[in-house]
């Protein structure tokens, strides 16, 4: 591995989300005071992507959520699933994963429109939504009241280990036929 490699694989490192291309070559070029070509920086990345792809390593460098991070690899998910555990109070109960799968599919969307949905009120989750950077406002809408419009983040994807939204599995992919009761109606 060259020097260019090693200060790329220090950035991602280092980064606390996703860090992507441009911004890479932005910490470069600054860094260096000399334009880094766009090749130069995709044939590192994918020298350290095989470089961690090996099992001496217990972590990769993926790609997600339109950047690149370290993850540890699926093998030592058991380890890992005992810290999160240990670690309860950073995950969603059954009311804000409600409200954010709501956000995910409908977005953009009002706070109104996710209470129709749910059929509940939804302040307290959609404020710790927000607390945890897993949506965000995406503005107002022209209606009456000119309510707030949220969608999911960055972070979001981050957390879900997805690229886009269009990653999400389809709500067809839930249904189960034999799992339905009544007869459909055409």
């Amino acid at each position: 591995m060259d020097f260019l490699h090693r200060h790329i694989e220090a950035l991602i490192f280092c980064a606390p989300v996703p860090l992507a291309k441009e911004e890479i070559v932005k910490c470069l070029r600054e860094m260096f005071q000399a334009e880094i070509p766009m090749e130069h920086i995709e044939v590192a990345i994918s020298d350290l992507q095989d470089k961690y792809y090996g099992d001496e390593f217990a972590f990769a460098l993926e790609h997600l959520a339109g950047g690149y991070q370290f993850l540890t690899k699926p093998a030592y998910q058991t380890s890992i699933s005992i810290l999160l555990r240990q670690q309860s109070q950073k995950r969603l109960s059954a009311a804000q994963l409600e409200t954010l799968s709501i956000i995910a599919y409908k977005q953009p969307v009002t706070k109104g429109e996710v209470e129709q949905i749910r059929g509940v009120n939804s302040d307290y989750s959609i404020q710790k939504l927000l607390e945890k950077e897993l949506i965000e406002i995406k503005g107002k809408t022209d209606g009456v009241g000119r309510p707030l419009i949220y969608g999911t983040s960055g972070k979001f994807m981050e957390y879900f280990g997805i690229n886009s939204i269009q990653d999400l599995p389809h709500p067809k992919d839930f249904s189960q036929p034999e799992n339905q009761i009544g007869e459909e109606r055409g």
